[in-house]
């Protein structure tokens, strides 16, 4: 996968320099690089040097001597330096961006590499790393970690800083820079680096690129040591031509190995005749090396939207999201209630949004949903029916400026805790037809509250992003949870033109009438399995709280058992519906008139909300965020009096 740009994180800085940041593209030891944008609008990678390692004057002092070198280094497949600040606060330095994977993550993905790729990788490292070494410079982790495979030819990172940045590994010969399975074995005799370490590491870099496989295994450091110093190289597989050039790279003896400008010359030699080019004695080598390489490398270029992020973005947002509705999560698939049936049911003049469904909900729920519909405001042409996994499938990637610039609107910074969700991402394509905005999450699973958090951010973005363009042709966000064990589900959809306030929180979003939520029923089914006796602790928990505070209202100070209307353990109950995530309040009083039911449904209902809405917001995984209450009859029969969500309590 390429190098992409990550969301930037609370105390990252809005600038450094001249260049304006937009995200990070990785972070070390050392320093972090972050993403940016020169006043051009070229995009930059900027190196901003720790604070503890900034304020190491001997750190310092060597990055600078360091930054002053690499300025004299050119040549093929590196990246020069374009600007740096060693005097600064922090320091930093700045190259042009390089898309791509690293050589590392190319093979992890896709296997080794062969034909005229291989060998161009061979020709233009060693080109690469005969250019620093001609500049009075070692390299001195040279790795797959260092080597990006750019759309445009392979290219070296870190030339002359990389032991600056990336720190060093402690063995027993001593303090040494560089990585393991990397380190020449003279470095682990004496610490001593130089060019021929580098040339080492290239033979080691080709073998890996060539195989698949590290050339001296895997293992403890002193393992690998070992086998660098005394053991030979895996090269089984190699082609012969590179294999000669990669056998004398790895010699043991320093003065024995070729140069690295032998090797970009022969290297180069060996792609010409992949090219059937014949390569001219008098031929200059790296203008050979930049011409053959281009015209035989083959990587995707892959564009990355977070670089197209307008000037007045916003960065992310973390919204405190008025209650834990962490209530709404598990058992319904794709969904986070507060609707049943297969079509979600009509947004509210508030901007409700629509909690999708779970599949398993009775079919005569259906009946209670209607089509969505489209806010006047939008041009969308949006066709009826619900947001679906079909449709998500069926959308596409951003085409139009608006659309580009959809992604820099809902912030590229992190939109939620980078701790919790270290592999979060997400990915926006666009639905025309049906006037629908997609955003596919992935990484981690998001629970119900970070579902409100991803639809905030969104709402709030797309709010902010039709001030620009008033017309944006869509109305409606779908949020799609890819991350899910049982496959992508539609958790979030709502209309960011309605929804003026970007409201996500459950309080305001339902509107009961007569005690009885409009967007969804409970099921005879739910009640069923509520009787199921429950075995977690706070389930039980719960139930116990809420029939000792109904009963306690209901009998007030009477102790007449014989009273009709008396309730007990022995007539009323507390159950869960985990499929549904409905909490159910029954009273087996069939003999009860209209009112005194009506009555005990009131007190009922009030009672069971507050107790949903508690849990919800002292505890994230509290899964219950809606309640009903009916009386059984006597023959069995129920009859749901009042049903409701958290959001319909009176607090």
């Amino acid at each position: 996968m390429p190098t992409r740009v990550h969301p930037a994180r609370p105390g990252d800085p809005a600038r450094i320099g001249p260049y304006r940041i937009i995200g990070r593209l990785g972070s070390g030891g050392m320093g972090t690089v972050h993403a940016a944008l020169d006043p051009d609008g070229l995009r930059v990678a900027v190196k901003l040097i720790h604070p503890a390692q900034a304020d190491d004057d001997e750190f310092r002092a060597r990055f600078r001597r360091e930054v002053e070198v690499t300025r004299r280094v050119a040549g093929p497949c590196l990246v020069p330096l374009l600007a740096a600040d060693t005097d600064a606060a922090a320091p930093w330095l700045a190259t042009e961006y390089i898309p791509g994977p690293t050589l590392g993550r190319h093979i992890t993905v896709n296997g080794p590499l062969g034909g005229a790729e291989l060998y161009a990788l061979a020709a233009g490292t060693a080109a690469a790393l005969a250019a620093v070494h001609a500049a009075g410079v070692a390299h001195r982790d040279v790795k797959p970690a260092n080597v990006i495979l750019a759309p445009s030819g392979p290219r070296v990172l870190d030339f002359g800083i990389a032991h600056a940045l990336d720190g060093t590994s402690v063995t027993r010969t001593g303090v040494m820079t560089g990585t393991t399975g990397w380190i020449s074995p003279e470095a682990y005799r004496t610490g001593i680096t130089g060019p021929a370490g580098d040339v080492f590491a290239w033979g080691a870099l080709m073998a890996y690129a060539a195989t698949g496989r590290l050339p001296f295994g895997t293992g403890a450091p002193d393992a690998v040591a070992y086998r660098v110093i005394s053991g030979e190289p895996d090269t089984a597989g190699m082609p012969d031509g590179l294999l000669a050039l990669v056998t004398s790279a790895l010699t043991k003896a320093p003065d024995d190995r070729p140069s690295a400008a032998m090797l970009a010359e022969k290297c180069t030699a060996l792609l010409a005749t992949q090219t059937t080019q014949a390569l001219h004695p008098a031929t200059d080598i790296p203008t050979a090396v930049n011409d053959l390489v281009t015209s035989q490398w083959d990587m995707p270029a892959l564009d990355d939207p977070a670089w197209r992020a307008p000037a007045g973005r916003r960065t992310g947002r973390t919204i405190a999201v008025v209650i834990g509705a962490a209530a709404l999560s598990g058992a319904l698939v794709g969904a986070l209630l507060f609707q049943t049936g297969n079509n979600p049911g009509p947004k509210s003049s508030t901007g409700g949004s629509a909690f999708l469904p779970s599949p398993t909900a009775d079919a005569t729920n259906s009946a209670q949903s209607a089509a969505r519909s489209h806010s006047p405001a939008g041009t969308a042409t949006g066709d009826p029916g619900e947001a679906s996994l079909t449709a998500w499938k069926e959308s596409r990637p951003a085409r139009t400026p608006a659309e580009n610039d959809a992604f820099g609107a809902m912030g590229t910074g992190a939109w939620l805790d980078p701790v919790a969700y270290p592999d979060f991402d997400r990915a926006i394509t666009f639905h025309r037809r049906r006037g629908e905005v997609y955003i596919a999450t992935s990484g981690q699973e998001l629970s119900p509250v970070t579902v409100q958090e991803v639809a905030s951010t969104v709402c709030l973005g797309l709010r902010d992003l039709v001030k620009s363009y008033p017309d944006f042709p869509y109305d409606d966000y779908i949020v799609v949870d890819t991350a899910r064990a049982e496959g992508p589900s539609i958790v979030w959809e709502d209309d960011f033109r309605t929804n003026t306030s970007c409201d996500t929180s459950v309080q305001n979003r339902s509107t009961p009438a007569a005690g009885q939520d409009a967007d969804w029923q409970p099921t005879e089914s739910g009640l069923k399995q509520a009787r199921i006796p429950s075995t977690d602790k706070d389930e039980i928990r719960v139930a116990g709280q809420t029939v000792a505070s109904i009963i306690s209202e209901w009998q007030g100070n009477s102790r007449i058992i014989s009273d009709p209307n008396w309730l007990d353990n022995g007539n009323m109950s507390v159950g869960f519906a985990r499929d549904e995530a409905v909490m159910y309040v029954w009273a087996d009083k069939p003999a009860w008139d209209e009112t005194t039911r009506d009555r005990w449904a009131a007190l009922a209902a009030d009672t069971a909300c507050q107790a949903v809405l508690t849990e919800s917001r002292a505890r994230k995984e509290w899964r219950y965020a809606q309640y009903a209450v009916t009386v059984v009859d006597g023959a069995g029969s129920s009859t749901f009096l009042r049903w409701g969500s958290a959001g319909s309590c009176a607090t």
